[in-house]
């Protein structure tokens, strides 16, 4: 069942977010664009490397009024001890959500019952609390921030131009289309 245009579930969290810990809860997410990342687990081997190229697009997200929340069924413990062991998570300045008891990853539908963990799961957000895009891998199959930054910003201006979609590939500035009989069989 998909989940796109539903809202995020509700919760409360704990986070590791600028060298200390802080309560996240949906009420916080509300009323700006967000991406949930999720990924099954703190010290691995394909999530830091899907978390650094998040971190690399982190400022452009900011810039389009986004924030990020990395989200792993690890406790916020567990992200503060990763975040000073390794070079990469450094680079993380979004808050990365513990989320032990699985609440949120189950809410967002991408749960890995038999292991107690997440696949890969990355949610555009709008600032309603809509689940917008939704992108699911199995563990093995990394993802890409600069199609993430892509689908945000194809996904803020279908919500601020109405009666237009964006086509395969779109970027800012490129030809958008208006659906209507004018188009049925002619692209």
């Amino acid at each position: 069942m998909s989940n796109i245009n539903t809202q995020i579930p509700d919760f409360t969290t704990e986070a590791f977010h600028n060298g200390a810990f802080k309560k996240i809860s949906k009420k916080d997410v509300l009323g700006k664009w967000s991406v949930f990342v999720f990924y099954p687990a703190d010290f691995t081997f394909v999530c830091p490397t899907e978390l650094g190229d998040v971190a690399d697009h982190y400022e452009e997200l900011q810039k389009m009024g986004v924030e990020v929340y990395s989200v792993s069924t690890d406790t916020h413990f567990v992200h503060k001890a990763w975040h000073e062991a390794s070079d990469t998570i450094k680079k993380i300045k979004f808050p990365m959500l513990g989320d032990a008891s699985g609440k949120i990853t189950r809410g967002f539908g991408v749960m890995i019952e038999d292991d107690g963990q997440a696949l890969r799961g990355t949610f555009v957000v709008n600032p309603e609390g809509v689940i917008k895009t939704a992108e699911i891998h199995d563990l093995g199959i990394g993802r890409s921030a600069e199609e993430l930054v892509r689908k945000v910003q194809a996904a803020q201006y279908v919500a601020n131009n109405d009666g237009e979609v964006c086509p395969a590939k779109w970027k800012p500035g490129n030809t958008t289309l208006k659906p209507g009989l004018d188009l049925v069989g002619k692209i």
